[in-house]
């Protein structure tokens, strides 16, 4: 393998850390409200995911996600920018016992992993948290081994409802949302295709209508 380089896989925003810090402990507590689309989502990426594969997890929150998908691969490394999240994850990794999960507070302005270190990459609920997509793409697909999978499922916040959008800067400015970025569905998937991935599934995993959470699972594009 090559020598690791600076990978910037998470957002940048310090005031952003600040904003998941403060409220970590609050995210933590609320229960899923479409619990049902939610398993979906783990359903279709455990398909996906082979026993052995070493999966690396962006913008993995409380590391609920990461612990749900660990017993059925290799190992899992999740990543955030917030520290006071990835201290709620270790404690529910302590709580349950899982010994192939590590989580670990990380700055998206670097990344300690050499070329093609994992299977597949996840992130979900993190792309419309980033402002500089197609570096991440890029940076995401060289950490991926030959035909590895980038999977996803994230808020494309440009399918919401015009109301709500407008509504977000001013959320902002009362430090009740972190910086948020706008994309439909298709130029989601549109800018994963241009960066090299391929896509295999574009799905709505909600129970009701009104889904703008798109799940992509996108195959790395051999040179």
């Amino acid at each position: 393998m090559e020598r690791s380089r600076p990978t910037p896989a998470l957002p940048e925003d310090d005031g952003d850390a600040a904003f998941w810090n403060r409220t970590a402990r609050a995210y933590a507590r609320h229960a899923i409200k479409d619990l049902a689309g939610y398993e979906r989502t783990l359903s279709s990426t455990r398909e996906r995911v082979g026993a052995a594969d070493r999966v690396l997890e962006l913008g993995c929150g409380t590391g609920q996600t990461a612990l749900r998908l660990a017993p059925s691969i290799g190992h899992i490394t999740g990543t955030d920018i917030s520290s006071e999240m990835i201290a709620i994850a270790n404690e529910r990794k302590a709580a349950a016992a899982c010994p192939n999960a590590t989580f670990m507070a990380m700055d998206g302005r670097s990344a300690p992993w050499p070329d093609q270190s994992f299977d597949v990459v996840l992130a979900f609920n993190l792309l419309h948290l980033i402002q500089d997509r197609p570096t991440l793409f890029q940076s995401v697909g060289r950490i991926l081994k030959p035909g590895g999978l980038f999977i996803t499922k994230t808020p494309c916040l440009s399918d919401m409802n015009a109301v709500i959008r407008l509504a977000i800067p001013l959320m902002r400015l009362f430090g009740k949302a972190p910086s948020l970025s706008f994309f439909t569905a298709n130029e989601l998937a549109g800018a994963l295709a241009a960066s090299g991935f391929s896509i295999l599934e574009q799905a709505r995993h909600a129970s009701g209508r009104g889904d703008f959470r798109v799940f992509i699972a996108a195959r790395k594009t051999d040179p």
